[in-house]
């Protein structure tokens, strides 16, 4: 590739950014940072921009261009040891590109056959890459639906507007009859959880047939609204093979399911989109086959690109891993990926951001501290169905320690008076503290919708 070659990747004053979408990646490379930029352009777009004899340039209309080129650092090893990854100078760099999207169109499987295909994945020189972030101009987005409910959709249907929504795993997870499954939901409800949901992995199978499910899953849920006069949602997973997708869904809302849950990566992002045309209630996201692409630093695809996409294509609330340890995510990064949920995207609706994981009653104060907004959902598992007083006692020390949040006292304080409280701290340890210089504050409902709907949260940076 000449230097003229190299030119004709970069972005000039003809660059229409809004007909491009924009890329943002990490890479490693072993040549020239702006000849390995270029060729990432090339190989994602053009690759061979003319044809021989023919006094033409493709890059002008179709070619992916560099709008941006940062060096990181060098060094003399590559992030990581690979047969492949020779040499003895390695550049890491952050690019970012306008790639028109006239060359794959409003199709997720073709944007991302361009985005993280085999140009961009096999591309000369590039000894490591990440796809950090993807942004979309207005009139790409138009053509989406996003979410049919979204998070005041969600709030609305269940009546909560002063609070986070409160779901649970129903457990154990795996292995349970529909009549003992619907029974532990039953006692969670009336506790206080707002859903109670399949886990990921609990599907139409034989020892937990969905359609046995939902008819008592249904039953017991009118039930607990009639004891409880609050609003339920049974969340089903419906996950399965696309062809079932629409069938699956069909059948959960005829048996009174409020919400289905889909794992989105799964199932594909493409049948995201299509079951969003077809649904009557709201869809929700699981996090599920995420992780094997963004945990790395160095490679593979971010969750934020991730998160972003599952809203584009109709997910009214994304659960994805929270601020546990056990779930391997940096604070930032947790928040980044909840704001990816709220913040403006164009006309499409905010999804309902669930970060979870390893949470119970002592992780509330903590998580509403991070996230400073109620509109978020907590999802529990094992810290409201293995209280020690069982499912009903967990749910109600969830609500307790809210309450104590709400009341900007601290929960070991309010569990003097509630004993569900109590029980559940000495069952799952020590409450999570937030920083000792921070106070948190009385609870404020109007301020915190205010908060909410100004965009609420601050945006975590890339540690990358």
């Amino acid at each position: 590739m000449s230097t003229n070659d190299i030119n004709g990747f970069f972005a000039d004053d003809s660059t229409d950014l809004s007909e491009s979408i924009i890329e943002t990646y990490w890479f490693e490379t072993s040549i020239n940072p702006n000849f390995a930029a270029a060729a990432l352009c090339s190989e994602q777009s053009t690759a061979q921009w003319k044809r021989p004899c023919v006094d033409e340039d493709l890059r002008r209309t179709c070619g992916a261009k560099v709008i941006g080129l940062e060096i990181i650092e060098v060094s003399d090893k590559p992030v990581f040891e690979f047969p492949f990854n020779k040499g003895n100078r390695f550049t890491r760099c952050r690019v970012t590109i306008a790639h028109p999207y006239i060359n794959f169109g409003t199709k997720i499987p073709n944007l991302l056959t361009a985005a993280c295909g085999e140009g961009a994945f096999h591309s000369p020189g590039i000894t490591a890459i990440k796809l950090l972030d993807i942004g979309f101009p207005k009139k790409y987005l138009n053509a989406f639906q996003g979410p049919q409910f979204g998070t005041r959709g969600i709030q609305d249907l269940l009546k909560v507007r002063d609070r986070p929504l409160f779901m649970g795993v129903v457990k154990p997870n795996i292995g349970l009859a529909p009549k003992n499954f619907s029974e532990i939901a039953y006692q969670s409800w009336i506790g206080g959880l707002d859903i109670a949901k399949d886990d990921e992995m609990q599907s139409d199978t034989e020892i937990s047939p969905i359609a046995e499910r939902l008819c008592l899953m249904n039953a017991k849920r009118m039930e607990a609204e009639d004891l409880t006069g609050e609003k339920k949602i049974f969340l089903v997973n419906i996950t399965d093979e696309v062809d079932r997708l629409v069938e699956l869904h069909d059948l959960a809302v005829k048996n009174g399911a409020g919400a289905v849950m889909v794992n989105s990566m799964t199932v594909g992002l493409s049948a995201i989109r299509m079951l969003r045309k077809h649904a009557e209630v709201p869809i929700v996201g699981h996090f599920d086959f995420i992780a094997p692409f963004s945990r790395l630093p160095f490679f593979g695809v971010s969750q934020l690109v991730i998160t972003k996409l599952q809203r584009l294509t109709g997910c009214d609330s994304i659960i994805m891993p929270g601020f546990s340890p056990r779930m391997m995510v940096d604070e930032e990064e947790v928040k980044t990926n909840v704001e990816a949920c709220l913040a403006e995207f164009g006309d499409i609706k905010k999804s309902l951001p669930v970060p979870g994981g390893s949470d119970w009653a002592g992780t509330i104060q903590p998580l509403y501290h991070k996230l400073r907004s109620i509109d978020f959902g907590f999802v529990f598992g094992r810290g409201v169905f293995d209280h020690p007083k069982g499912a009903e006692a967990g749910a109600k020390s969830i609500r307790q320690a809210w309450e104590a949040t709400a009341m900007g006292v601290s929960i070991e304080e309010y569990a003097k008076e509630n004993l569900e409280l109590r029980e559940a701290i000495e069952a799952f340890g020590k409450t999570d503290k937030v920083e000792e210089d921070s106070v948190i504050p009385a609870f404020q409902p109007e301020a915190d919708l205010l908060l909410a709907e100004s965009g609420g949260l601050g945006k975590g940076k890339s540690k990358i």
